[in-house]
Protein backbone atom coordinates (compact mmCIF):
# COMPACT_ATOMS: atom_id res chain seq x y z
CA UNK A 1 0.00 0.00 0.00
CA UNK A 2 1.45 3.37 -0.96
CA UNK A 3 1.61 6.29 1.46
CA UNK A 4 -1.45 8.01 0.04
CA UNK A 5 -3.61 4.88 0.35
CA UNK A 6 -2.29 4.19 3.86
CA UNK A 7 -3.09 7.77 4.91
CA UNK A 8 -6.58 7.50 3.42
CA UNK A 9 -7.22 4.24 5.28
CA UNK A 10 -5.94 5.70 8.56
CA UNK A 11 -8.22 8.74 8.11
CA UNK A 12 -11.19 6.47 7.41
CA UNK A 13 -10.41 4.46 10.56
CA UNK A 14 -10.16 7.64 12.69
CA UNK A 15 -13.55 8.80 11.42
CA UNK A 16 -15.19 5.44 12.15
CA UNK A 17 -13.58 5.26 15.61
CA UNK A 18 -14.90 8.76 16.35
CA UNK A 19 -18.35 7.76 15.08
CA UNK A 20 -18.40 4.73 17.41
CA UNK A 21 -17.34 6.87 20.37
CA UNK A 22 -20.05 9.43 19.65
CA UNK A 23 -22.63 6.67 19.17
CA UNK A 24 -21.88 5.39 22.67
CA UNK A 25 -22.46 8.87 24.13
CA UNK A 26 -25.21 10.51 22.08
CA UNK A 27 -28.41 10.03 20.15
CA UNK A 28 -27.66 9.28 16.50
CA UNK A 29 -29.97 12.03 15.29
CA UNK A 30 -28.18 14.58 17.49
CA UNK A 31 -24.73 13.75 16.15
CA UNK A 32 -23.62 16.00 13.31
CA UNK A 33 -21.02 15.44 10.64
CA UNK A 34 -19.23 18.58 11.85
CA UNK A 35 -19.03 17.15 15.37
CA UNK A 36 -17.84 13.84 13.96
CA UNK A 37 -15.13 15.61 11.97
CA UNK A 38 -13.98 17.49 15.07
CA UNK A 39 -13.77 14.27 17.10
CA UNK A 40 -11.82 12.57 14.31
CA UNK A 41 -9.48 15.56 13.90
CA UNK A 42 -10.35 16.04 10.23
CA UNK A 43 -12.16 18.60 8.13
CA UNK A 44 -15.90 18.26 7.55
CA UNK A 45 -15.25 17.87 3.83
CA UNK A 46 -12.97 14.91 4.58
CA UNK A 47 -15.87 13.07 6.25
CA UNK A 48 -18.11 13.90 3.29
CA UNK A 49 -15.46 12.75 0.81
CA UNK A 50 -15.07 9.41 2.60
CA UNK A 51 -18.70 8.62 3.43
CA UNK A 52 -21.00 11.10 1.71
CA UNK A 53 -23.39 11.52 4.62
CA UNK A 54 -24.10 10.49 8.19
CA UNK A 55 -26.04 7.52 6.81
CA UNK A 56 -22.92 6.63 4.82
CA UNK A 57 -20.93 6.63 8.05
CA UNK A 58 -23.54 4.35 9.66
CA UNK A 59 -23.42 1.98 6.70
CA UNK A 60 -19.61 1.85 6.86
CA UNK A 61 -19.77 1.07 10.59
CA UNK A 62 -21.99 -1.91 9.71
CA UNK A 63 -19.42 -3.22 7.24
CA UNK A 64 -16.59 -3.09 9.78
CA UNK A 65 -16.13 -5.76 12.44
CA UNK A 66 -17.20 -4.59 15.88
CA UNK A 67 -14.40 -3.69 18.27
CA UNK A 68 -13.42 -6.74 20.31
CA UNK A 69 -14.18 -4.97 23.59
CA UNK A 70 -17.81 -4.67 22.43
CA UNK A 71 -18.11 -8.42 21.96
CA UNK A 72 -16.97 -10.12 25.15
CA UNK A 73 -19.97 -12.43 24.79
CA UNK A 74 -18.15 -14.15 21.92
CA UNK A 75 -15.98 -15.88 24.53
CA UNK A 76 -19.01 -17.63 26.07
CA UNK A 77 -18.96 -21.42 26.11
CA UNK A 78 -22.11 -23.39 25.24
CA UNK A 79 -23.88 -24.61 28.35
CA UNK A 80 -22.05 -22.24 30.72
CA UNK A 81 -25.12 -20.14 31.50
CA UNK A 82 -23.78 -17.99 34.35
CA UNK A 83 -20.54 -17.22 32.51
CA UNK A 84 -22.38 -16.43 29.28
CA UNK A 85 -24.75 -14.03 30.98
CA UNK A 86 -21.95 -12.27 32.86
CA UNK A 87 -20.22 -11.70 29.50
CA UNK A 88 -23.47 -10.62 27.85
CA UNK A 89 -24.27 -8.14 30.63
CA UNK A 90 -20.71 -6.78 30.36
CA UNK A 91 -21.40 -6.12 26.66
CA UNK A 92 -24.68 -4.41 27.54
CA UNK A 93 -22.91 -2.28 30.14
CA UNK A 94 -20.74 -0.83 27.37
CA UNK A 95 -23.19 -0.59 24.46
CA UNK A 96 -26.66 -1.11 25.95
CA UNK A 97 -27.68 2.50 26.39
CA UNK A 98 -26.53 3.38 22.87
CA UNK A 99 -28.43 0.41 21.46
CA UNK A 100 -31.59 1.44 23.32
CA UNK A 101 -31.28 4.94 21.85
CA UNK A 102 -30.77 3.50 18.37
CA UNK A 103 -33.76 1.18 18.72
CA UNK A 104 -35.89 4.16 19.72
CA UNK A 105 -34.91 5.91 16.46
CA UNK A 106 -35.16 2.90 14.15
CA UNK A 107 -38.58 3.83 12.75
CA UNK A 108 -37.48 7.39 12.02
CA UNK A 109 -34.00 6.77 10.61
CA UNK A 110 -34.03 4.05 7.95
CA UNK A 111 -30.23 3.73 7.91
CA UNK A 112 -30.37 2.24 11.42
CA UNK A 113 -32.63 -0.67 10.46
CA UNK A 114 -30.03 -2.86 8.71
CA UNK A 115 -27.56 -2.38 11.54
CA UNK A 116 -30.12 -3.28 14.18
CA UNK A 117 -31.52 -6.18 12.17
CA UNK A 118 -28.03 -7.65 11.88
CA UNK A 119 -27.70 -7.32 15.65
CA UNK A 120 -31.01 -9.11 16.19
CA UNK A 121 -29.98 -12.03 14.00
CA UNK A 122 -26.54 -12.23 15.63
CA UNK A 123 -28.07 -12.19 19.12
CA UNK A 124 -30.53 -14.95 18.22
CA UNK A 125 -27.72 -17.09 16.77
CA UNK A 126 -25.60 -16.49 19.88
CA UNK A 127 -28.48 -17.51 22.17
CA UNK A 128 -29.14 -20.63 20.12
CA UNK A 129 -25.46 -21.58 20.24
CA UNK A 130 -24.82 -20.86 23.93
CA UNK A 131 -28.14 -22.03 25.38
CA UNK A 132 -28.73 -24.80 22.86
CA UNK A 133 -29.11 -27.46 25.56
CA UNK A 134 -32.49 -25.91 26.41
CA UNK A 135 -33.59 -26.73 22.85
CA UNK A 136 -32.60 -30.41 22.95
CA UNK A 137 -35.38 -32.75 21.89
CA UNK A 138 -37.57 -29.93 20.59
CA UNK A 139 -38.58 -29.47 16.96
CA UNK A 140 -40.77 -27.21 14.88
CA UNK A 141 -42.99 -24.72 16.70
CA UNK A 142 -41.98 -25.96 20.16
CA UNK A 143 -38.31 -25.36 19.38
CA UNK A 144 -38.98 -21.96 17.83
CA UNK A 145 -41.06 -20.89 20.83
CA UNK A 146 -38.40 -22.00 23.33
CA UNK A 147 -35.74 -20.16 21.34
CA UNK A 148 -37.94 -17.03 21.33
CA UNK A 149 -38.24 -17.24 25.11
CA UNK A 150 -34.48 -17.68 25.55
CA UNK A 151 -33.86 -14.69 23.30
CA UNK A 152 -36.23 -12.64 25.47
CA UNK A 153 -34.55 -13.81 28.68
CA UNK A 154 -31.17 -12.61 27.37
CA UNK A 155 -32.44 -9.57 25.50
CA UNK A 156 -31.21 -6.00 25.71
CA UNK A 157 -34.64 -4.88 26.92
CA UNK A 158 -34.49 -7.42 29.75
CA UNK A 159 -31.14 -5.92 30.75
CA UNK A 160 -32.64 -2.42 30.56
CA UNK A 161 -35.64 -3.35 32.71
CA UNK A 162 -33.47 -4.93 35.38
CA UNK A 163 -30.43 -2.66 35.27
CA UNK A 164 -31.78 0.76 34.36
CA UNK A 165 -35.44 0.65 35.38
CA UNK A 166 -35.14 -1.50 38.51
CA UNK A 167 -31.65 -0.28 39.43
CA UNK A 168 -30.09 -3.70 39.98
CA UNK A 169 -26.30 -3.95 39.99
CA UNK A 170 -24.47 -5.50 37.06
CA UNK A 171 -24.02 -8.74 39.03
CA UNK A 172 -27.65 -8.80 40.17
CA UNK A 173 -28.78 -8.25 36.58
CA UNK A 174 -26.67 -11.15 35.31
CA UNK A 175 -28.02 -13.35 38.12
CA UNK A 176 -31.65 -12.46 37.35
CA UNK A 177 -31.13 -13.18 33.67
CA UNK A 178 -29.48 -16.50 34.59
CA UNK A 179 -32.60 -17.44 36.58
CA UNK A 180 -34.77 -16.67 33.56
CA UNK A 181 -32.62 -18.76 31.22
CA UNK A 182 -32.35 -21.67 33.64
CA UNK A 183 -36.13 -21.69 34.08
CA UNK A 184 -36.34 -22.58 30.40
CA UNK A 185 -34.04 -25.60 30.71
CA UNK A 186 -35.81 -28.96 31.05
Amino acid sequence: MDKRAAFREETRKRILDAARALWLERWYDEMTLRELAEHAGVALQTVVNHFGSKNGVAAAMLEEPLPEEWMTRAAAHPGEIAEALELLVADYELTGDALIRSLALEGRIPALHPVLELGRRAHRAWVEHVFGAALAGLAGEARARRLDLLVCAADLYTWKLLRRDRGLSQAQTAEAMRELVEALHP
